[in-house]
């Protein structure tokens, strides 16, 4: 049927999007202060494509807000904008301009007629600092990606579910779905897609996490910054993608399917697969702000359909509030706002069978409509609270760029929070900075001065060394300084402190004794998060000593800096042994994973206290006196019922000093014996005892732990 056969009727207001009906499709958008929608349809993805418009009668076609239009005829796979009539009037917040093609918020999958290159629609770049300010009279419809009708209910889920498996079982793998696999050496046929993923599961379930944490897998646009990189002259990219264009679209370029719509098919497969090995699939959300920038930025969404009540405006309304950092904040308590926010996350649950979301900037889902924060923000108590969504992870990056932090105090209820507590402390004890040890101990034991005193419990602590917004492990432990140059930012992008230390040579080294320094703290780093109370996240290809050569920024580096280096897995086999059996043995034993904070106190029954702490004399310790070093032993007996079962006991010593210290292990009960899990300070294999396998310490009063070095000691119940 050709598109002037179309028949178009007055359709529905809800739901919002593009939905399947009987014999064709109901479209309905938002906005509140426009005097005219115009629905935009092509007969393909190309430039020059046939279109039909459609003008919707503010009689006929609107309820509301909502501009509705049903279009018989229409089934999956066709194509649409928008376009929108309205006062141009920058300085009272109105930029409605219908020379530009504009996505539907609720578009669930994008066709690109061209490479999208955003940078290209900066206002200054061509028109001065005014340039805002005029009206453009150039259509860009032919080169705006199209929106893409699809059908959710068309794949076979084969009964697949959400895993949605508790917080505290969880081990997270944070990871780029196109670094993942993008360099020559992951060996895989699909390269930087969701297949490439799927073609990595065995590597996954070998390895032992449970739960695959996603960079944004939300549309955006990677041609979005005009900087060269001025060592090699290549266009910078928009790699990370924190920079959303539509919130329920999977990313097309990461689909090796590049059929209208098939990234969602793409994408579901991949999830399915996911399942099918007992991986969850994390996403990574970006609802803080969108890739339409400042004043200056393109129009390509938001801005042009009701730019007053999707972001927050200056008191000048021609200008941004500005709390991300990257040009404009959404206006997250908007109600409009709060239910597209709402219906999303619904979406990527229901139809995308997602097991949870990690909130990039969450604090800014706090602010309310002036930006202000607020004690009990609407969308947030939505998202805790939502029936939906009650068994899905919800996890708060709880901070933005305006200077909030809430880490501790993230409102909202049940919420879990990334911890850069533990992130900096572990890194200053491991570094050898003094009076780190009373911190550290807090960490291993859940970080209850974080979160005892709203009711959370210690699983709220998403507890990581590294992430993706940083150095690397292996960076962390190869260089005093960031070396971003390649960012085109003169080096002054990225965090300036990093509690990294190089071990006496700056970058990669061939020195046997400062590689095995190396080796050896990065082992203290894992079997630190690994045995703390909280849920850990290890950053993707950690475990095999992965670098960025320095950059502890690469958001914009789509290249070998940021893809991962397979070949380094085969170098670093040994770290790699270390980490998996560490996951193995967190994974094993539920003392690493109570459900309540530690008491310190006696259990029912007599047990003995969960935890008791001592120094290296095996005298309780005097955390004022502590230094670097401080053992402490884990009671494995249920007797309290805190435990999911019975348990070994454990003894672990850390000693992050620059000499040996003997150590005076904890008196046994008759009949049990220490026994060795893990020495970081021992080559390889011996740095990791399988418990099946470890036999009786010969000495069972002392134990010599090297400078450096943590020290786990079982002993069976």
């Amino acid at each position: 049927m050709s598109l002037n056969d179309l028949v178009a009727g007055s359709g529905r207001p809800l739901p919002l999007g593009a939905t399947i009906v009987p014999n064709g499709v109901n479209f309905s958008v938002f906005s509140r202060n426009a005097v005219e929608i115009i629905l935009v349809l092509f007969e393909d993805g190309g430039v020059d494509a046939k279109r039909r418009e459609i003008r919707l009668s503010g009689k006929k076609n609107r309820t509301g807000d909502l501009w509705h239009c049903e279009v018989k005829g229409l089934g999956a796979g066709a194509l649409y904008l928008y376009r929108a009539d309205g006062p141009y009037n920058p300085e009272r917040g109105f930029r409605f301009n219908p020379n530009n093609g504009l996505l539907d918020p609720y578009a669930k999958a994008l066709l690109y007629p061209v490479p999208w290159d955003l940078s290209k629609s900066l206002a200054y770049i061509y028109g001065g600092e005014e340039a805002d300010l005029s009206y453009n009279p150039n259509s860009n419809i032919s080169i705006t990606p199209r929106c893409v009708v699809i059908d959710d209910e068309a794949f076979d889920w084969q009964d697949d579910l959400p895993l949605n498996y508790p917080l505290r079982h969880s081990v997270f793998y944070e990871t780029h779905v196109k670094g993942l696999t993008m360099s020559p050496s992951s060996g895989v046929n699909y390269k930087g897609s969701y297949k490439g993923v799927i073609e990595m599961i065995p590597y996954f379930k070998d390895l032992g996490i449970t739960s695959l944490e996603f960079l944004p897998v939300h549309e955006f646009c990677e041609n979005e910054i005009a900087r060269c990189n001025p060592k090699t002259g290549e266009k910078l990219k928009n790699y990370w993608g924190y920079s959303t264009v539509s919130f329920f679209a999977p990313k097309f370029s990461y689909s090796y399917d590049k059929t209208p719509g098939g990234q969602v098919a793409e994408f579901k497969t991949m999830v399915r697969e996911l399942h099918k090995a007992g991986i969850e699939v994390i996403l990574d959300v970006v609802f803080n702000h969108t890739a339409e920038g400042g004043e200056m930025g393109p129009t390509f969404s938001f801005r042009g359909l009701d730019n007053t009540i999707y972001y927050i405006l200056n008191e000048n309304k021609r200008y941004y509030q500005n709390y991300s950092g990257c040009g404009n904040t959404m206006n997250c308590n908007n109600p409009v706002m709060r239910d597209l926010i709402v219906n999303c996350l619904h979406y990527w649950v229901i139809h995308m069978h997602v097991d949870g979301f990690r909130f990039d900037l969450g604090s800014i889902l706090g602010r309310g409509q002036k930006g202000a924060l607020m004690e009990n923000p609407p969308v947030l108590e939505k998202i805790a609270e939502d029936p939906v969504l009650r068994n899905t992870k919800i996890i708060a990056e709880a901070w933005d760029a305006a200077g909030a932090y809430q880490v501790g105090w993230f409102p909202g209820g049940r919420w879990a929070e990334w911890n850069d507590r533990f992130r900096d402390d572990v890194r200053k004890f491991w570094r050898g900075d003094a009076n780190m040890a009373g911190a550290i101990a807090t960490r291993l034991s859940g970080s209850s001065d974080l979160y005892l005193r709203d009711g959370r419990k210690p699983f709220h602590s998403i507890n990581f060394v590294t992430s993706h917004d940083g150095f690397t492990m292996k960076d962390l432990v190869s260089y005093n300084y960031k070396h971003n140059e390649e960012n085109g930012e003169g080096n002054r992008d990225g965090g300036d402190y990093n509690a990294s230390c190089n071990y006496g040579f700056e970058g990669p080294s061939e020195d046997p004794v400062i590689e095995t320094a190396r080796i050896l703290q990065m082992k203290n780093f894992f079997l630190t998060l690994l045995v703390s109370q909280g849920a850990p996240m290890i950053l993707g290809g950690d475990e095999f000593a992965r670098t960025q050569n320095g950059n502890n920024n690469a958001y914009c580096q789509d290249n070998g800096i940021s893809w991962y280096n397979w070949a380094l897995l085969k170098r670093n086999k040994s770290l790699h042994r270390f980490v998996k059996e560490m996951i193995r043995f967190r994974r094993s034993h539920p003392c690493f994973m109570r459900p309540e904070f530690y008491t310190g106190h006696a259990g029912k029954y007599n047990a003995p206290p969960d935890i008791v702490w001592f120094d290296e004399t095996g005298e309780p310790i005097d955390w004022e006196k502590s230094g670097h070093t401080f053992s402490y032993i884990l009671n494995g007996t249920k007797a309290d019922t805190l435990a999911d079962k019975d348990d070994y006991d454990f003894f672990i010593m850390f000693n992050s000093g620059l000499k040996d210290v003997r150590f005076t292990l904890c008196a046994l009960t008759a009949g049990k014996l220490w026994r060795l899990a893990a020495d970081t300070a021992l080559p390889p294999p011996f740095d990791f005892e399988s418990p099946e396998k470890s036999a009786p310490l010969e000495d069972q009063k002392h134990y010599l732990v090297k400078s450096r070095s943590s020290v786990v000691l079982f002993a069976r119940n």
